[in-house]
């Protein structure tokens, strides 16, 4: 799967990006499906495979019981509606990409003087920017498939 701007509306899509984008910083990055389901089970309690983890990530399974939902929420530091209906989720949405931000940007991963040029820039060129980012996330998904 890929990294995407923001989550999306499949439940897949939304695990991914939790993987990708809200992984606890104190622990060793994500791996592999085993080792993702090793490390929510220990800090949740919640026993959890690492085939559920891959149909999970792979929407083979859609509907997952709601202790696993519950898992996931704790484990990944957001409120279970981020699994809800798009509708619903979207200002959870928000927040997490907001926070996404803020860790990149300590992080180094985005430079500050970045952001700051864009609040900066005009309307009409900020609309540029947009679309230039968009279309690179499009080509970075399509790469990646």
């Amino acid at each position: 799967m890929t990294e995407t701007v923001a989550p999306s509306v499949s439940l897949a899509d939304k695990i991914e990006w939790l993987i990708h984008h809200s992984w606890p910083d104190e622990l060793p990055p994500a791996g592999t499906n085993i080792e993702i389901a090793k490390a929510i089970s220990s800090r949740t309690g919640e026993d959890m495979s690492s085939t559920t983890v891959w149909k999970l990530r792979t929407g083979r399974q859609d509907n997952p019981q709601f202790k696993t939902l519950t898992a996931l929420a704790t484990f990944f530091g957001v409120p279970i509606g981020y699994f809800g209906f798009a509708e619903e989720s979207s200002s959870i949405d928000e927040d997490l990409t907001f926070k996404v931000l803020l860790r990149k940007l300590r992080s180094g991963e985005i430079k500050p003087e970045v952001l700051r040029a864009l609040v900066d820039l005009s309307p009409k060129s900020r609309w540029l920017m947009d679309e230039l980012i968009l279309a690179a996330a499009v080509a970075d998904r399509r790469a990646e498939d």
